[in-house]
């Protein structure tokens, strides 16, 4: 076992290597004020900040996740090392010799397993890198000129060549002093007939980074036609490498993606190169795996779901790109940022394109131009026949719950206009309302989806009970941020509420957790008698709560901060006017839609009464922007 770390040693590097610079290396990080830096937690799933990091002091906290440390946790955390481990890096970064309380400087073979997987890759990425020049790998240069990149590109890239023989890189490792264990448990040899042999041999090798930066894995072109292996062969899994958590070019363009909120995915090695030599400094590829959710994780935190975002993807326009498109979909909700797809002329991918046409018609690919819902729309829609009413049902029923699952409501409401145009349904407001309708379900549902098709309006098998199990909860939503606000201050400050707020429906609360928390108080007898007894007031609404998880949500909003340094009786005002005029303004979209179903040829009777709820409403809605609480 090596010995202990000095501890002298362990000081230097916690203050020779700055903690904003290590986080960096992972996520984005802006101005936070009083000297801090804020960021999205690398350590659980977040819609907005609220991960700090403090530079002057050297350490970092999540407010969301409880995590917190110094650079030394941090590294440790984010890329799972053990505390040797994390020093090890850091000191390697800093240029700092580490001692060892037993036994003098440690051992090579003694260090951590990661840092020698780590290391073994470094040292074959230069291999590779120095074989490229020899005239055995004339057919990888060969390949390479081709397709448009010259010595300089390939160097920039890292790329390289595995010679054809069985174990020239094996040996050239043994002779580094790295075991026969390290070398299989690091996917750079695999077991042959007499020991390991090399895994690539006779391809032309891309060095795959993680967004530290490091080297964790290989992408292996072939070359030969006498080379029966796959066209690209990946390194396989392994304790540094998993396929699903790494994207090729991250370490190159995550700067970039930070700097301009803005990231393009691309489908291969060379179309990563070509786009970044266009001046596409932003591109990215997968490893021999479809787009994720873990590498969604990643993108994400280095474009701080800045709602100006994109995200552009290129698929080819063939029926695989279009399923690819379809996959990438099918996550497009986890992102903040905007989504698009780009499909080149003639079905052509960057690499190609940039043969053809040259940098320019490259950058001007990844102008954003449909956005990827849209894409995934037409798809849908284009597999029925819209010239009869059966099939432009059809289509509907396939393609609303599509809409629904838009995050924005008024990219929603916008979109499901569109999409009654591509279906030839003139009844715009009925597209719309069944979109909304889903929209509702989904929520309820806990944001598992709308619920099945019954037909276009058949209402849900059974009205959801108001408990909590909403979507997540986004904050940066302004509708979401004013109903928090009003219900905080329905439980520490009553007074200030009361009694206008007793009067308010549970459906004026859009969140099903805030729903519920709205249910508890009218179960516990309303927000007025709080105006008395505080204490026993919210005890009698958690109580009331009909499970642990709204009896949570009644403590959380009990005792965080209401965001106003001066709580007053007219900041709450304009929370409740805020909360109820959204309300009205739902109800009057609600029966506009109805009036124009109704049309012309409808009932007289039920015209009138429809007209006349509308215009009862629109003054109502005219009173609360004109005079406030006053019209409450």
């Amino acid at each position: 076992m090596a010995g202990r770390i000095n501890d002298e040693d362990v000081k230097a590097v916690r203050d020779a290597v700055p903690i904003d610079a290590v986080v960096s290396e992972y996520l984005q990080l802006r101005n936070a004020g009083g000297g801090n830096l804020k960021g999205l937690c690398p350590f659980h799933d977040e819609k907005s900040p609220s991960f700090q990091v403090s530079p002057s002091k050297g350490f970092f906290h999540c407010f969301g996740c409880q995590e917190g440390g110094d650079t030394i946790t941090f590294v440790m955390k984010v890329d799972h090392l053990t505390f040797s481990e994390a020093v090890e890096r850091l000191a390697g970064q800093a240029g700092i010799t580490l001692r060892y309380e037993e036994g003098g400087y440690n051992p090579a073979h003694q260090r951590g397993e990661r840092i020698r997987l780590v290391e073994a890759h470094k040292v074959a990425a230069q291999f590779y890198v120095d074989q490229l020049e020899s005239p055995e790998a004339e057919i990888g240069r060969k390949f390479l000129a081709e397709r448009g990149f010259d010595q300089a590109a390939a160097a920039h890239f890292g790329v390289g060549y595995s010679p054809a023989g069985w174990d020239h890189l094996t040996r050239f490792l043994r002779g580094k002093g790295f075991t026969d264990k390290e070398l299989t448990l690091s996917g750079l040899s695999q077991e042959g007939r007499r020991g390991p042999i090399d895994r690539f041999r006779g391809r032309l090798m891309w060095p795959i980074r993680d967004i530290g930066g490091e080297v964790v894995g290989f992408g292996a072109r072939r070359l030969r036609d006498d080379d029966n292996g796959p066209k690209y062969l990946n390194t396989p899994e392994t304790p540094i490498y998993k396929k699903s958590q790494v994207l090729y070019g991250i370490d190159l363009a995550k700067k970039d993606i930070a700097k301009s909120s803005r990231a393009v995915v691309v489908e291969g090695y060379t179309d990563v190169m070509a786009c970044h030599l266009a001046g596409v400094t932003t591109a990215i590829a997968t490893c021999g795996t479809a787009f994720g959710g873990d590498h969604i994780k990643i993108l994400r935190r280095l474009l701080m779901d800045n709602g100006s975002a994109r995200v552009i993807f290129t698929f080819d326009g063939d029926a695989a790109g279009q399923k690819a498109a379809l996959r990438a979909f099918e996550d497009d909700q986890k992102f903040a940022a905007e989504t698009y797809i780009a499909i080149a002329p003639d079905n052509m991918d960057p690499c190609d394109l940039r043969l053809a046409k040259g940098d320019e018609a490259v950058a001007d690919l990844v102008q954003p131009r449909t956005p990827l819902f849209e894409f995934a729309l037409r798809q849908i829609v284009s597999r029925y026949d819209l010239e009869t009413p059966a099939g432009r049902a059809a289509a509907l029923d396939e393609a609303a719950p599509v809409v629904a699952r838009i995050k924005n409501s008024a990219s929603q409401h916008e979109v499901a206009v569109q999409l009654a145009g591509m279906l030839g349904i003139l009844d715009t407001q009925f597209v719309v309302k069944r979109v909304a309708q889903l929209a509702r379900w989904a929520r309820d549902r806990g944001g598992k989806g709308p619920a099945p098709a019954r037909g276009p309006q058949a209402p849900p098998a059974a009205a959801p009970a108001p408990a909590f199990g909403g979507p997540a909860l986004t904050l940066r939503n302004p509708v979401f941020t004013t109903e928090r606000e009003l219900l905080k201050l329905a439980l520490q400050h009553p007074h200030l509420v009361s009694p206008a707020f007793d009067a308010y429906g549970i459906d004026e609360f859009t969140a099903p957790p805030y729903a519920a928390v709205r249910l508890a108080i009218l179960e516990a007898g309303g927000a007025e008698p709080g105006t008395q007894d505080p204490h026993e007031y919210l005890v009698r609404v958690r109580d009331a709560a009909p499970d642990d998880a709204v009896r949570a949500m009644v403590t959380e909003l009990a005792v965080e901060a209401i965001h106003r340094k001066t709580v007053d009786e007219a900041y709450a005002g304009e929370q409740l006017v805020t909360v109820r005029r959204r309300a009205v303004e739902r109800r009057i979209r609600d029966v506009q839609g109805t009036f124009t179903r109704l049309g012309s040829g409808g009932d007289p009777a039920q015209l009138t009464a429809v007209q006349n709820e509308l215009w009862v409403l629109q003054q109502y809605g005219q009173a609360l922007r004109e005079r406030g609480a006053e019209a409450l």
